[in-house]
């Protein structure tokens, strides 16, 4: 499996953001986008993901498990914010994501109880998402990677609001994603603990690969 992306513009209104982005990442590979604010990162990521269109170019999921149209068929998207309701327990909120999205080929979620205890937070599921910390929340927005099996993993300042422990932890939740044949690409001014990563940097107009 293979995911390249070729010739890749995108604006935001009438502002070009970037240009000509290319790279290529295979099965059990990660790549971290960085670059300075505005430079591009996270519109990138977006997308990636399908949430915005791009100017020009593709992005492509190749030999997949499963004939893939869009991308973001095969892909989680952990942005800036959780994607959680405030109002609903952690469980009713995992339980939903994992329903709504379901399995992609080749591969199996894990239960909402084995994912919270995965990053730290087994028996807490009962608590409204809105009584958690910062750092909870974004801990329970990461067990969402895990109830359903997304083989692309799209991860935008996924460690914000995490102490060192956490970060720790979410490196071993990407290494054993890898380690499963996956794909991540994360976008970071941090280090993500994680060995043999590619890197693209983003200059605006200027990529450099």
């Amino acid at each position: 499996m293979r995911l390249v992306a070729e010739g890749l513009s995108a604006r935001r209104g009438e502002d070009l953001i970037f240009q000509d982005i290319f790279f290529e990442i295979a099965s059990g590979e990660a790549l971290v986008v960085k670059g300075p604010n505005g430079s591009g990162k996270s519109t990138l990521l977006r997308v990636l993901a399908g949430l915005l269109p791009a100017e020009k170019g593709t992005a492509k999921l190749l030999a997949a498990a499963q004939p893939v149209e869009r991308l973001s068929e095969a892909a989680h998207y952990l942005g800036h914010r959780n994607a959680m309701k405030r109002e609903l327990t952690v469980e009713e909120n995992l339980a939903f994501w994992k329903a709504f999205l379901g399995d992609f080929a080749g591969g199996t979620g894990t239960s909402v109880d084995e994912a919270a205890e995965s990053v730290g937070l087994g028996g807490i599921v009962h608590l409204p998402f809105g009584y958690l910390s910062a750092g909870q929340q974004r801990r329970m927005a990461m067990a969402k990677l895990l109830v359903a099996w997304r083989p692309v993993w799209i991860l935008d300042e996924p460690t914000a609001a995490l102490d060192a422990a956490a970060e720790a932890m979410f490196a071993g939740l990407v290494t054993a994603h890898l380690a499963r044949g996956g794909i991540a690409i994360a976008a970071t001014h941090q280090p993500l603990g994680l060995e043999g990563v590619k890197e693209l940097r983003m200059t605006g107009f200027s990529p450099e690969y």
